[in-house]
């Protein structure tokens, strides 16, 4: 793999907000007729093969801190012949990439974002640097930020970027910064080209790179989030920033590579589509059985990108997925998805044309490839997954608490699971969110929040036993508790919003503690009581929520209403302590919320 950097993360950031700056005034001619105006280089026939360079790009997404191989159907996919096969783990990953390249002068290897946050403890109990060493590791080249890379702040991902260590009290929080003494950041350039600081055209990382390799070849990059980051992250997350239009910022970028020499272009943009076949073989859309959702946010952002972008990598909604989404102009234009914590990668290749430096369109090919674990496992990856092993075991492993069956996410028809219902009883029991405006009575939780089910057989553990490292693996976000007032009225709009405004196409049923009931049918909202008593549309209530449903997370925006907010622990350690505390703790059966007729 030959190629130069033309910068890291770092080196860029310095002059990120004039790339964007440049990028906000070339809007004016990338309207429409401009977007089309692309002079077609790149999309004619074969030019000849002494003017042309062969390049492979290798792509994966919402890595999602997955350096074991992930356990359960996260660690499955279909295979074309219907078979279930077990693939990921990062060390089995950065071999298949290793052998993907063989062969291969010239490769790159990019992401579509989510590379970290929403990890499992091996990972997140370091702060997602684990996982930032072990990118580094499979020379990952250029990544796209992603919503979860907010999940602690712009300046904790600017620290991930750059490198070095948190002064967070050696384990406070359950987390430990730097615990073998050092840091030292990204290798890969990591891109933000739609976040800016609010009020301003300064990107808080660079909007794009520009790889060059062997033979002349200078491809540009431009790396996007969705623009819905805001609605889908905790407030303080992406407090002082602003996401701005995919389709905008990528289009207007696009006369800002060409003027450096630049014409082929490629996207990693985080946001994706969904195959209109349930659980549909890793490499059946499109045109092989299935075809992406006609609802699937990518196709518009596909459909309005210029025609000057020769192939977009895309990520977000976890699925796999090669398919053709024409471009502005009916030229063939490939976009790609490989599921996520790197169960698959994508191996495209394409023709680059020395004569007018950019992609011969028609040369583009893509496929999803298994990372399957029957092959060696790469021993820088391993020792990396060794070293964590040693330094979490003792979190990891301290038990706390038992549990006499497995407490599960399976749903009533209502959308009422057992373990939402532990969750929200665990959160409104933790004394943290017991301020000056009184005790809580009810809980709220987003099942989106709740990432595994609660095994009774879970080794290391003996059978029944609950260790920290389970705990975290089913609430891994570290999110604060916090607890506030809404009125019944409120309470009520709150509950419509499950099915209505941005639910409407998918409901997101909120698990609710012991002593609130209430029934629906359809989008029809039933009788809601509190403790046997109906509630008064007029009376105050204290709820108890996480930060990211308070900010309005998950389309319910009635949280951001709330009178006397008042912030407590973190929801992972109300979990641990709940369970001590109940130990052993039984399932429930889910009765408080009813779907009726």
């Amino acid at each position: 793999m030959l190629h130069t950097r033309t910068s890291k993360t770092s080196f860029a950031r310095a002059t990120g907000g004039l790339l964007v700056a440049a990028a906000v005034v070339a809007l004016a001619l990338t309207g429409p007729a401009a977007a089309n105006a692309h002079n077609g280089n790149g999309h004619g026939g074969h030019p000849p093969k002494d003017k042309t360079v062969d390049v492979q790009l290798l792509s994966f997404n919402d890595f999602h801190g997955n350096l074991m191989p992930p356990s359960g159907s996260s660690g499955r996919l279909t295979d074309s012949g219907g078979a279930i096969v077990d693939v990921g783990g990062v060390e089995y990953l950065a071999t298949h990439l290793a052998q993907a390249r063989e062969g291969h002068r010239n490769s790159l290897t990019v992401a579509a974002g989510d590379l970290i946050g929403a990890s499992p403890l091996l990972s997140g109990a370091f702060h997602d640097e684990p996982s930032i060493e072990a990118l580094n590791a499979l020379h990952l080249d250029v990544s796209a930020v992603g919503n979860h890379e907010f999940d602690e702040g712009y300046r904790e991902l600017q620290r991930m970027a750059d490198g070095g260590c948190l002064a967070d009290g050696d384990g406070e929080n359950n987390q430990n910064s730097c615990p073998a003494g050092k840091f030292r950041g990204a290798d890969f350039d990591f891109l933000a080209a739609n976040v800016v600081k609010e009020g301003t055209n300064k990107t808080i990382l660079p909007a794009y790179s520009i790889e060059r390799l062997s033979g002349g070849v200078k491809i540009g990059f431009i790396g996007m989030t969705l623009e819905e980051t805001p609605d889908i992250v905790t407030a303080a997350g992406i407090e002082g920033l602003e996401f701005r239009d995919e389709v905008a910022t990528a289009n207007a970028l696009v006369p800002v590579l060409r003027k450096q020499g630049v014409n082929a272009i490629v996207v990693l943009v985080h946001q994706g589509g969904t195959p209109n076949v349930a659980n549909a073989p890793y490499d059946a859309a499109c045109g092989n059985g299935a075809e992406l959702d006609p609802g699937s946010p990518i196709i518009p952002i596909a459909q309005g990108l210029s025609p000057a972008i020769d192939l977009i990598v895309s990520g977000h909604t976890h699925q796999p997925y090669v398919c053709n989404i024409p471009d502005p102009a009916g030229n063939a234009r490939l976009v790609t998805s490989a599921s996520s914590f790197g169960r698959l990668y994508t191996d495209t290749t394409l023709t680059y044309d020395k004569r007018t430096d950019d992609v011969v369109r028609t040369s583009v090919s893509s496929a999803n490839m298994l990372v399957t674990r029957d092959v060696t496992a790469d021993p820088a990856e391993a020792a990396i997954i060794a070293k964590y092993q040693a330094l979490v075991a003792p979190l990891a492993n301290r038990v706390i608490g038992q549990i006499s069956a497995s407490v599960t996410r399976t749903a009533n028809p209502a959308g009422e699971t057992p373990l939402g219902d532990l969750i929200a009883d665990a959160q409104l029991a933790d004394p943290s969110v017991v301020g000056p405006y009184g005790t809580p009575q009810l809980a709220l939780m987003n099942p989106g929040g709740i990432r595994a089910d609660l095994l009774y057989d879970a080794p290391p553990a003996a059978p029944g036993s609950v260790t920290f490292g389970a705990a975290f693996t089913v609430q891994p976000f570290n999110n604060y508790l916090v607890s506030l007032d809404l009125t019944g009225a409120q309470i009520k709009q709150l509950l419509n919003q499950q099915w209505s405004g941005a639910n409407a196409a998918s409901k997101k049923i909120l698990q609710v503690s012991e002593g609130f009931a209430y029934s629906y049918s359809g989008t029809t909202l039933g009788a809601v009581t509190l403790n046997g008593v109906p509630l008064d549309d007029a009376a105050v209530y204290r709820v108890v929520t996480n930060n990211f449903l308070a900010g309005g997370g998950d389309g319910f925006g009635v949280f951001t209403q709330a009178q006397n907010v008042y912030f407590g622990g973190l929801d992972i350690d109300a979990f641990a302590a709940y369970l001590t505390a109940n130990s052993p703790y039984a399932p429930t059966v889910p009765s408080r919320i009813t779907l009726t007729p």
